[in-house]
């Protein structure tokens, strides 16, 4: 905070100078939150002689309509009405933090923009001094401001139509090695993959136009692969065809090709931008095809405990902006995840309506309004003697992503792509016939692996295999579960 040197007493409103933020209306403990606002939880740990109270007023004070003096033209608004105002903030206990929840009356936001919510919620107070770090922990997105946005191209229902795949997860996996390959041989690991059972295939984040595969010799022998696939199999498949551009008329052409070559899915990155993945997703409406959204990047600023933004606050976000798929965490993977917080995001991404669940992290109750579902996508190090745990973890609305664990099987990448099929399929099974498949899974697996040579080799090969590391961001309430 900057300081007053004259706090002899508590100032007028309007009295030129410095006042604290929460004199200036920005901290109200007598707030009701309104239906209509937007609500914030927000991480922080003030600066030593920093109040807590204080330093949550700064936060709603310089996310909505404060600056560091007091400002003579806000008597030429109705400035209470446009303050963000914390109402509450609770010690995070054992530790220096606190959680300060701020809300946001809904006049502060433009219609349907993610670029105007989080310029405003996220865009000035994370340099702030008198903070010593911040993080937004979740938000309660209004169905009034939720009706403003588009949402999911299709959804989890239209895109299970779309492909006639119904009750079980789907399965993918990403090309391996992700960069090097020519576009013919890239186009071989593609349909070796679909012919042996997975339902998607795809680009990485980092896949775009290099000199060793430019962009439309790799749609062209990705396309070939998937109908020679589709042909030999019976069944619709894909490849998620990455159309991350350096520019929107890029972008614009690398999609209008692959919408051309019969592709059901294109895909983009979470670095392209907020703007960009809107246009992308009414493109993706407009043309009918899936949109998947890779979140690269996203552990810069999701993973730490006390700074930054939580995944689950991305996942409102992309499910506002309109996106068909996102990686959300495995738990048992290569990949940073507590079990209780993937729930969280799993929840977040899929549910009408969820109430709030320390547990799972999630501090407010969300009503979506209707709007579309998102497919959640688990993928970073699992395999086929994992299935039980993933079912039982991530459910059947998931794509199981299999990249090192199909293409690394030892007899082919077709055969791993089998041996992910069967594990899926005797699992589902188990489970509607009311078996305990959680706790019966390596028993079910061994089974199926009898007449399965396939999967026999997959368990055989990765049944050590595991990923036992401390996650780096639990929900205060509970500890790591073990799965």
């Amino acid at each position: 905070m900057a300081s007053n040197n004259n706090p002899a007493k508590k100032k007028s409103r309007w009295a030129a100078g410095i006042t604290p933020y929460a004199e200036m209306g920005y901290y109200d403990a007598d707030y009701e939150p309104k239906d209509t606002d937007i609500l914030c939880a927000f991480r922080l740990v003030p600066q030593p002689g920093v109040e807590p109270i204080e330093a949550s007023a700064a936060v709603a004070g310089e996310s909505s309509t404060a600056t560091w003096t007091v400002v003579w033209t806000d008597r030429l608004t109705p400035y209470e009405h446009y303050q963000a105002k914390c109402y509450r903030v609770d010690p995070v206990p054992g530790t220096d933090q606190y959680i300060a929840y701020i809300a946001y009356d809904i006049d502060l936001f433009e219609e349907g923009s993610i670029a105007n919510l989080t310029s405003s919620i996220i865009g000035n107070v994370f340099g702030f001094k008198a903070l010593k770090s911040l993080r937004l922990e979740d938000m309660r997105i209004p169905p009034h401001y939720v009706k403003t946005f588009q949402g999911p191209p299709h959804g989890i229902v239209m895109e299970r139509e779309y492909l006639n795949k119904f009750g079980r997860p789907l399965l993918g996996a990403t090309v391996k090695p992700k960069l090097g390959l020519s576009a013919r041989n890239y186009g071989r690991v593609v349909y070796e993959a679909l012919r042996g059972g997975l339902d998607f295939t795809k680009d990485d984040e980092n896949i775009n136009s290099q000199p060793f595969m430019r962009w439309r010799d790799r749609y062209l022998f990705c396309m070939e692969a998937v109908n020679r696939a589709m042909a030999a199999t019976g069944e619709i498949l894909g490849h998620y065809l990455n159309v991350t551009a350096a520019t929107m008329e890029e972008m614009y052409e690398r999609a209008d090709f692959a919408k051309e070559l019969g592709s059901v899915i294109v895909m983009i990155d979470l670095t392209i931008g907020y703007t960009a993945i809107q246009s992308m997703s009414k493109w993706a409406r407009r043309n009918g095809v899936i949109l998947h959204l890779h979140r690269a990047g996203h552990g810069t600023y999701t993973r730490q405990k006390t700074h930054g933004v939580n995944f689950r606050v991305i996942a409102k976000w992309m499910r506002l902006a309109g996106v068909d798929h996102i990686h959300a965490g495995t738990a048992v993977g290569k990949l940073e995840g507590d079990p209780n917080a993937i729930r969280g995001y799993y929840n977040t991404l899929r549910a009408n309506t969820l109430e709030a669940d320390p547990s799972q992290g999630l501090y407010f109750a969300q009503d979506w309004a209707s709007m579309p579902a998102v497919m959640p996508v688990a993928s970073g190090g699992i395999h086929a003697g994992q299935m039980h745990q993933l079912l039982h973890l991530l459910g059947e609305d998931v794509v199981l992503q299999f990249g090192g664990g199909t293409i690394g099987h030892p007899d082919g990448i077709a055969q791993g792509a089998t041996a992910n099929r069967v594990a899926t399929e005797v699992m589902i099974q188990a489970r509607n016939e009311g078996r305990d498949f959680l706790n019966q899974g390596p028993e079910i697996l061994a089974k199926a692996a009898r007449w399965s040579p396939e999967l026999r080799t997959a368990l055989e090969i990765w049944k050590d295999v595991s990923f036992n590391y401390e996650s780096t961001d639990v929900p205060d309430a509970v500890g790591t579960l073990t799965v």
